[in-house]
């Protein structure tokens, strides 16, 4: 394809929503995405495939999948927190619900089961200063069989970004979603939770959106490959496969797909002599070049110069696609706001004096009492073809200097299911977009049909000056210095090889055969 270089109390369950209208588009033959060696590692079916939407939900599954764990659970993250509450929902003792107290039971409660924790060396500096113990000392308080480990294994500046956990590696969790302090929320996305609260304190904290995945069957093998890599890689220990376990699905888990192919896409940087692994920007540049009519991002940065060019590009065609950008108002932290603000203040403006058409959106979710929601998830939909959901943002690090885990489907021409996962994308961006807007899925598929297919125009029509909507994310002006930033991008270089003419040129091909 490319040439190489909700309320207190509910049950845990996956989003599956139906799409009631489809996107009527003709495809060419040769338009599939996923490729395994480009755009993605391995391409692997998922007996069932489940997603989380915000993180009550998931922590609550997680909580009982671990527990249920027969040989091993893996945990890997670019933050840990064995403090916070896992389901505060239900009733009970609150220390008995903490992370580290299930993991404890768990290994107590089973005596072949072996559990293992590996966090980014650095994101130890963020424990630290939340008063969290060392995971040196948490190792001597903990059972044999419950280990935690840091991974020092990355280039200087560079982060392990993955949030996978592989239990058995029969099932598998990987998105956006660490499993840490500030995730929790539910998507009431209330303007003030008594749930939503740091470990040991009662100041609540502000809505936050996310999003993350579930898989069984050889998906989450594949996984369970990936993260037994790491964890040799960062401990130097080697793990064999488990192998010796039955199907593990959660049976409070409704699937939103079953039988389906799942693509692992990754970021793996150079260094300690491994090769640069950039699969996830160049299914980014794929993407993009492939849009016929829409592309709605959920990001926590926009901030990658050679995507907001490839969008740009794409935004000056007289027939080109439509982009829709949910994101926070502001990053997270003092740094990532130097970071990656000032880029998105910088980008924005290249990306809408392209726009003549109108049609690129970046927007902001906000409560009924119009508090910004954090948006913290990484999700694609493309047209009514691909679903993505992983680790990555839009940033440069993400496409080169972090480790990176991305899972995507991909409706198919000619495949026999190719309609129902054609409403499944759509399903799950009619579904994220009523979280934002306040309304039902359905009404914003509703919305769309009535302006002609235009996301752009349905979003604009939904969206309301007061209570829970989404609003227009206005630019701050930059100070010298902050420019300065923005320009050098030096708290955000890039990392890989510019591929999006080459990109480019192939989907362009193949669009012009489609209208031969």
């Amino acid at each position: 394809m490319i040439e190489s270089a909700d309320t207190a109390g509910t049950t845990s369950r996956a989003t599956a929503v139906p799409a009631p209208w489809t996107e009527p588009l003709p495809r060419p033959i040769d338009d599939t995405l996923l490729v395994p060696g480009e755009t993605c590692w391995r391409i692997e079916r998922a007996d069932r495939h489940a997603v989380f939407v915000d993180a009550a939900d998931y922590f609550a599954t997680l909580k009982r999948a671990v527990l249920s764990a027969e040989r091993r659970v893996l945990f890997i993250g670019w933050d840990f927190d064995p403090r916070i509450r896992l389901d505060p929902r239900t009733p009970g003792r609150a220390k008995d619900d903490r992370l580290g107290r299930v993991l404890e039971r768990a290994v107590r409660d089973n005596p072949r089961l072996e559990i293992g924790v590996l966090q980014w060396d650095l994101g130890m500096v963020v424990a630290l200063n939340r008063r969290m113990a060392p995971i040196v000392l948490l190792n001597r308080r903990t059972p044999d069989r419950l280990r935690f480990a840091v991974d020092m294994h990355h280039p200087v500046g560079g982060a392990h970004h993955q949030k996978i956990v592989v239990i058995d590696d029969c099932l598998a969790f990987a998105g956006g979603i660490d499993v840490t302090a500030d995730r929790w929320d539910t998507s009431e996305h209330r303007d003030r939770h008594p749930l939503r609260h740091r470990p040991h304190t009662t100041r609540l904290r502000g809505p936050w959106h996310d999003v993350t995945s579930l898989v069984s069957g050889p998906a989450a093998r594949a996984l369970g490959d990936l993260a037994r890599e790491r964890w040799e890689s960062g401990t130097g220990e080697h793990l064999e496969p488990v192998t010796d376990t039955e199907a593990c699905w959660p049976e409070e888990v409704e699937p939103f797909l079953t039988d389906v192919d799942v693509a692992v896409s990754r970021t793996r940087p150079e260094h300690g002599g491994t090769e640069l692994v950039h699969e996830i920007e160049l299914l980014w540049l794929a993407v993009i070049a492939a849009a016929r009519r829409t592309v709605y991002i959920e990001t926590q940065y926009f901030a990658n110069r050679r995507i907001a060019e490839a969008i740009a590009d794409r935004l000056g065609e007289e027939d080109g696609p439509e982009f829709v950008v949910v994101n926070p108002r502001a990053a997270d932290g003092w740094l990532e706001s130097k970071a990656m603000d000032t880029a998105r203040v910088k980008l924005l403006d290249l990306v809408r004096r392209a726009d003549r058409h109108d049609r690129f959106r970046l927007l902001v979710p906000v409560t009924e009492g119009r508090r910004p929601v954090y948006v913290h998830a990484k999700v694609t939909c493309l047209d009514d073809r691909l679903l993505r959901i992983g680790s990555s943002n839009l940033n440069n690090r993400s496409m080169g200097l972090d480790t990176e885990c991305d899972l995507s489907i991909e409706a198919r021409t000619g495949d026999l299911r190719e309609a129902e996962l054609r409403e499944a994308v759509l399903g799950m961006r009619h579904r994220l977009l009523g979280e934002h807007l306040g309304v039902a899925p359905e009404e914003v598929a509703s919305a769309v049909e009535e302006h002609g297919g235009s996301l752009v125009r349905a979003v604009d029509a939904l969206m309301r000056p007061t209570g829970r909507s989404l609003v227009p994310f206005e630019p701050p002006r930059l100070d010298p210095v902050e420019r300065l930033l923005a320009e050098t991008e030096l708290l955000d270089a890039e990392h890989t090889p510019n591929r999006w003419r080459r990109v480019k040129r192939a989907f362009a091909g193949r669009r012009r055969r489609q209208r031969g």
